[in-house]
């Protein structure tokens, strides 16, 4: 009797192919519907895995950022999918991002400019449905020497408060700092509150002789893509 790893691609059904490709030929060689395929395990009658998972895709105009920002009642909405496959999906994005977030938690990393910086707080803020404010504490090279939460806040605002993010910066003996917020609304359009923040932690910084080297704002757009302001990039610091 065949075991599961010795049946020919024509013996498999339909929702084992995706899993077979992988086994064959790498994880790298499989295309987002069929990498959901085999988190959903099975399809229905008369539709593979394979379609329900391109449903799935199609739910989220395509875009994985966007389909890890879908809550529970709308996952399991999608008809083939239900509680148990919807808890499934959750969970696997949902470590995707955590890993990120272990990157950017490297205490060996040096951030060099604004991209960076992005790069490094976009698993943080990207999708979130708040605001947060967030600070990252830097030695004379660049090198990360930490992070903080300063703030979460609702929808449109967070309030700073410049002494907790002081403390920090002296408790981590930061030479400069940078810090990031996000907008849920997707807008990169800065408000009076974000410039008069920016110039009041760089004024409080110099009486410190702690620089504030940037400050990014976070977006995340309608189709999907993370993007960002940069004060620093644009004249303000």
């Amino acid at each position: 009797m065949n075991d599961f790893f010795s049946l020919t691609l024509k013996e498999w059904a339909d929702e084992d192919k995706p899993r077979e490709k992988m086994l064959s030929k790498g994880k790298k060689e499989l295309t987002n519907a069929e990498l959901i395929a085999i988190l959903l395990r099975s399809g229905l009658r008369g539709k593979s895995v394979v379609e329900v998972a391109k449903e799935v895709l199609t739910s989220s105009s395509n875009s994985l950022t966007t389909l890890s920002q879908m809550d529970f009642n709308q996952l399991s909405a999608i008809k083939g999918v239900g509680q148990a496959k919807a808890t499934t999906l959750m969970a696997a994005l949902e470590l995707g991002w955590r890993m990120h977030g272990e990157i950017g938690n490297d205490k060996e990393l040096v951030i060099n400019d604004s991209k960076d910086f992005f790069n490094y707080m976009t698993p943080l803020l990207a999708d979130l449905d708040h605001e947060e404010f967030w600070a990252v504490f830097l030695s004379n090279r660049g090198k990360v020497l930490g992070r903080q939460r300063i703030s979460m806040g609702g929808m449109t605002a967070t309030p700073v408060d410049l002494r907790i993010l002081f403390r920090h910066a002296l408790e981590y003996k930061a030479v400069s700092i940078m810090v990031a917020h996000n907008h849920p609304s997707g807008s990169l359009k800065v408000s009076q509150e974000d410039k008069m923040i920016t110039k009041k932690i760089s004024e409080s910084g110099q009486l410190l002789e702690i620089k504030l080297r940037e400050h990014i704002v976070i977006t995340l757009g309608p189709t999907g893509k993370t993007d960002y302001f940069s004060f620093h990039d644009n004249g303000y610091l």
